[in-house]
């Protein structure tokens, strides 16, 4: 499952310490009396994967809207890229390289596979896309309607596009290119999604819960895909409730709890961290009502049994 469209590369080692890619500080998210996040720190360096765990409710899929410019901040400061993007709207947030997916798949659904994806790559237009202020906007139009042959080969090169990155999913996708996305399966629509954020070719993408709803086969292929995309140096934050899969895949674990980060580190760290299996065990006793053994088993034994 390989694919010949751009990806970033792999930073090259150096002695040197680098600035992350993504660098949140202090970020606080307050509705009303509840604080969803709580003075949250949170980077990521070019090349890694870093996943963001935690029980439901401890302010997940809040810090990514936090992140992506869905929501802003009460407190603290994002940097990406260098530049302070804090606040910022998702449009100026996306334009600066940074894609995501959502906890409950988006597609367009009278939309076809085909033209889902390509909404991703729309800030990377140019042909049709003249840089003209306030006319800007009519001409884009214009040209859409006219079609020159610079509009036709750029959609041309595109439309190819979409197919390697679908080639990516097998046989799930590219044999529905051309239908339309309310008659694809739930898994399938959240792999459209996916394969629409990559197509902006992001310096980060964002994947919240990629494998929700999806069967033990799903999830391994998924599991797969992500681990190609990292290995071939796409930058990934992730949200994820399959530990094993956590485990697997990522250079580091960030867990939150009740807003606040009470963990970070290694997988296996993080996974015996006495902090992070109270938070778990503290949330309805996960794993103990499943497994009446947990409660008799050796604490070593326990964060087998937890689920993000």
């Amino acid at each position: 499952m390989t694919a010949s469209f751009p990806l970033p590369s792999s930073p090259l080692p150096s002695s040197e310490p680098t600035r992350p890619l993504l660098e949140a500080r202090g970020l606080v998210r307050r509705f009303g009396g509840l604080t969803a996040v709580g003075g949250v720190d949170l980077s990521i360096s070019e090349g890694e994967l870093v996943s963001v765990i935690g029980p439901n409710g401890a302010g997940k899929t809040t810090a990514f809207n936090l992140i992506s410019g869905l929501d802003r901040p009460d407190e603290g400061s994002i940097r990406f890229g260098g530049i302070d993007i804090t606040g910022k709207s998702p449009e100026a947030v996306h334009a600066a390289g940074l894609s995501r997916t959502f906890q409950h798949g988006r597609v367009f659904a009278n939309l076809s596979v085909a033209d889902n994806v390509l909404v991703g790559a729309h800030r990377r237009l140019k042909a049709v896309k003249p840089a003209w202020p306030v006319i800007g906007p009519l001409a884009e139009l214009a040209l859409a309607l006219i079609r020159p042959p610079s509009v036709k080969a750029e959609e041309a090169a595109l439309r190819e596009e979409v197919r390697e990155i679908l080639s990516i999913f097998g046989e799930r996708l590219l044999p529905r290119i051309d239908q339309p996305a309310y008659s694809l399966s739930y898994a399938n629509r959240r792999r459209v999604e996916i394969a629409r954020a990559l197509a902006s070719r992001p310096k980060l993408l964002l994947l919240d819960e990629p494998t929700a709803g999806m069967n033990q086969t799903e999830t391994a292929e998924m599991l797969e895909i992500i681990a190609d995309l990292k290995g071939r140096g796409q930058t990934i934050l992730l949200i994820e409730h399959k530990l094993d899969m956590v485990m697997r895949l990522s250079d580091r674990v960030v867990v939150l709890d009740d807003g606040k980060k009470i963990a970070e580190g290694a997988p296996l760290t993080v996974r015996n961290d006495p902090a992070v299996i109270e938070a778990y065990l503290g949330h309805g006793g996960v794993g103990a009502a499943a497994d009446p053994a947990a409660a008799a088993a050796p604490a070593s034994d326990q964060p087998a049994r937890l689920s993000a």
